[in-house]
């Protein structure tokens, strides 16, 4: 029989995965359906059950997941073929989700009931995709036999979801001048970071000069709270590893603007190096020779 084993038995629903605004789930199992007991279910967010859909990265796998309003929780997962991303079809021979083999996988399962092992098919109508495993529609049905059982258990959803939000893009520059200050040998570099989503940006990198033969670098990071619209200023100071310190002439910066993507949850960077001059000055005013 199947396997009662509560948390054992969630699907793996992607960490993206996100509410589904609005739709449908429902299933049903004929008598001798070990996962349904015979039973019909229905969910949806308009009667105040709580939905989540996401998908991999690679759009191999969907999981679905619902706590109903009465306590109820189910989750389903489809699967392609390894290597392949599910698209609108209907995938034949599936066997357990993720313990499937080559082939498609399947997996419903919840309430504490779930098949140690199962066949099934199931049907992909519409399947809309965003990046980073976002899911904007998903229209699907599907049948599942536990323990190779007569018995099936069919179920059907249609989700729906906004339209997928913007990926954060960022870009960064480097200012062509730059400042050696003479009194901590520190060199100071600065340029402009853009976003088109508000985010906290991070710029940090290396000054690498050399002098006299002398290879002198040092490192620096700031960060700034970035707003879409103009660029934002940044201003760091690098200070010298060694005892070398920063001087008038040419110097190569390397910049990197990092932030964490506010509506995916992934990480985004942009780099770029230029070749500098830096001018004997301070922060607040220029000394040239």
């Amino acid at each position: 029989m199947g396997v009662a084993a509560g948390c054992a038995l969630l699907g793996a629903v992607p960490a993206t995965a996100q509410p589904v605004t609005s739709g449908s789930w429902t299933f049903g199992g004929d008598p001798g359906d070990y996962i349904s007991g015979g039973q019909d279910y229905k969910y949806s967010p308009q009667n105040g059950d709580v939905l989540t859909v996401g998908a991999s990265e690679d759009r191999n796998h969907i999981g679905v997941r619902v706590s109903g309003v009465q306590g109820d929780w189910w989750d389903v997962d489809f699967a392609a073929p390894r290597g392949e991303p599910l698209t609108a079809k209907t995938y034949e021979g599936a066997t357990r989700y993720p313990f499937q083999g080559a082939g498609p996988a399947l997996s419903h399962g919840g309430n504490g009931r779930g098949c140690n092992t199962l066949t099934g098919t199931f049907t992909i109508q519409n399947v809309v995709f965003g990046p980073h495993g976002y899911v904007e529609k998903l229209d699907a049905t599907y049948e599942q036999h536990c323990e190779g059982g007569p018995a099936a258990l069919r179920g059907e959803m249609h989700l729906a979801n906004a339209p997928a939000p913007a990926e954060l893009a960022l870009d960064a520059t480097i200012a062509d001048e730059g400042k050696a200050n003479p009194v901590n040998g520190k060199a100071i570099v600065s340029g402009t970071v853009s976003c088109n989503v508000p985010v906290s940006v991070t710029v940090s990198g290396q000054v690498t000069q050399v002098k006299n033969n002398v290879i002198i670098r040092g490192g620096y990071w700031t960060s700034v709270a970035c707003k879409p619209g103009d660029p934002v200023p940044w201003t760091a100071q690098a200070e010298p590893s060694g005892t070398t310190p920063f001087q008038k002439g040419k110097a190569e910066v390397h910049t990197k603007a990092s932030a964490q993507d506010p509506n995916y949850n992934v990480p985004v960077a942009k780099e770029s190096t230029k070749v500098v001059t830096l001018k004997k000055g301070t922060t607040g005013q220029s000394t040239e020779e």
